[in-house]
């Protein structure tokens, strides 16, 4: 069975999410801390060895990043009530702030984009309030619109490869959704339960060349592979207990990394919060960039 170790970097994470592998390199963010981080040192292959540097830090949680095309460098932002656009070493462009005026304390949580150019991320209550979150698409002219609401904890969303089909994880609930997607405006249909997950909740998410999706199970300490059908076909198990986000990366794409978290943890162990990877025999898809009509 493959099994998921620990890279050679000594960092632990506070809640590590939002990992990609994005123009020949591994990202990730650390959320509550506000920071982007990549490994430091001679990396030639991005296999994270060396210690995780900061690219950008915010004074708000940083949820999750897209790579922007065209701008390299330039990342777009899930981050504190809002989606910004994030270039290290200059301000934060801020596109909007949906949270901003809500009625209880919010952040922005999970995202990624999609192959056709557009931004998804959801957002949740810091008090769990059920049904408090929402999921928004940010369009390539940079409007952000509320795609779905009544989410508590929402996690990815991940694509398949043309983007036809989004899966979205409300993780408090233990459900993973599936919806099938408009090319045209990212319009979404009816969404129907993929997978209800069990002694754990459902958190980072891809998909594979395969259609199956992985996802991490937070408090379960497993990382689950299923099968389009929602067939469960693979359970790899860490020495953690809270798997948070993944993807597949790596020259070949057959590198599977995992983040964790030490947040909440009465007695974190000294794993807790590292990153994982193991090899896998399917190929994750490229990472999608968020493709902006306007400069």
């Amino acid at each position: 069975m493959t099994e998921l170790t620990p890279l050679g970097a000594p960092d632990r994470l506070e809640l590590g999410e939002g990992v990609r592998w994005a123009d020949g390199r591994l990202v990730c963010v650390d959320i509550l801390t506000g920071r982007l981080l990549t490994p430091d040192g001679d990396d030639p292959n991005g296999d994270g060895a060396a210690p995780l540097r900061p690219l950008a830090r915010l004074d708000v949680p940083l949820g999750a990043v897209a790579p922007v095309a065209g701008r390299p460098g330039t990342w777009i932002a899930a981050a504190g009530t809002g989606i910004c656009l994030l270039t290290p070493g200059t301000a934060p462009e801020w596109l909007a702030d949906p949270e901003g005026d809500a009625t209880r304390a919010m952040r922005m949580n999970d995202g990624c984009a999609d192959p056709h150019g557009r931004f998804w991320a959801g957002s949740m209550a810091y008090d769990g309030t059920p049904g408090a979150g929402s999921l928004y698409r940010t369009g390539p002219d940079g409007t952000v619109t509320r795609a779905l609401d009544d989410i508590t904890v929402p996690n990815g969303p991940a694509f398949d490869g043309d983007g036809a089909t989004m899966y979205l994880a409300d993780s408090a609930r233990g459900l993973v959704r599936r919806y099938p997607v408009d090319p045209r405006d990212g319009g979404l249909g009816e969404g129907e339960e993929f997978a209800r997950v069990t002694g754990g909740s459902p958190d980072g998410m891809t998909v594979d060349r395969e259609g199956a999706l992985w996802t991490a199970v937070w408090g379960a300490g497993e990382v689950r592979r299923y099968l389009p059908d929602g067939t469960l076909a693979t359970v790899l198990r860490l020495p953690v207990a809270q798997p948070a986000g993944l993807c597949l990366g790596g020259d070949d794409g057959r590198t599977l990394y995992v983040t964790t978290a030490r947040v909440g943890l009465a007695a974190p162990g000294l794993l807790d919060g590292a990153v994982f990877r193991a090899r896998v025999e399917v190929p994750g898809l490229p990472t999608a960039a968020y493709r902006p009509t306007v400069s």
